[in-house]
């Protein structure tokens, strides 16, 4: 049965602050739930969607259309874990582009605009992420992290764009690295989380 309920975690209107459509206005759906668990999340009260309220798709909609914004990010969590079917197809009817945020642990169901695809070692992908991906975005943690973004990269479709992002709390340690990693290796471009830097949601 298709979701007409989905546990929400929090929704804002804000600006992208990463990957491809960094700097671009965005109005973020935060879905509760997830079963990856990345230890450096910025996000773990998203974790246990028990924990949030389960509202229905039509509101979340209505309030992102009230919103005036005419781009969506469905995040979590793990938004992929949902059927997102109907809020797909709701705010396509409000003529809104939309981009996922996932792990690729799960099957989409719902049609999107863009994938961005951030596989994690916590739990590995499913094959449909790698041909779906629009973005495939690899946050370094560690030096072997690099290694790990090319057995990725090799997988991935002709038209995905290809990202390094500095996990947070290590930016000043591994940004250098990263730095001299896209000199050397022009496939990859450099993610940053600007909202961090803006302070802004």
């Amino acid at each position: 049965m298709t979701a007409q309920k989905l546990p929400l975690m929090e929704s804002f209107f804000t600006i992208q602050g990463e990957g491809f459509y960094s700097g671009r206005a965005a109005y973020f759906i935060r879905l509760a739930g997830c079963d990856v668990g990345c230890t450096w999340c910025d996000v773990k009260e998203s974790w246990n969607e028990l924990l949030h309220p389960s509202i229905a798709v039509q509101k979340i909609v209505d309030e992102a259309a009230a919103s005036n914004c005419d781009f969506v990010v469905i995040t979590g969590g793990e938004p992929a874990m949902h059927d997102l079917s109907k809020i797909t197809e709701l705010l396509k009817e409000k003529g809104i582009e939309i981009a996922i945020e996932t792990s690729g642990t799960a099957l989409l169901k719902g049609k999107v605009d863009w994938y961005c695809f951030s596989p994690k070692k916590f739990k590995s992908p499913i094959e449909e992420a790698y041909s779906l991906a629009s973005e495939l975005k690899i946050i370094i943690n560690h030096p072997s992290d690099f290694e790990w973004a090319e057995t990725h990269a090799l997988k991935i479709n002709s038209n995905c764009k290809l990202f390094l992002q500095p996990e947070w709390g290590k930016r000043e340690r591994f940004l250098p690295l990263i730095v001299d990693y896209v000199k050397s290796n022009p496939k990859w471009l450099i993610s940053l989380q600007s909202h961090k830097y803006m302070n802004i949601p």
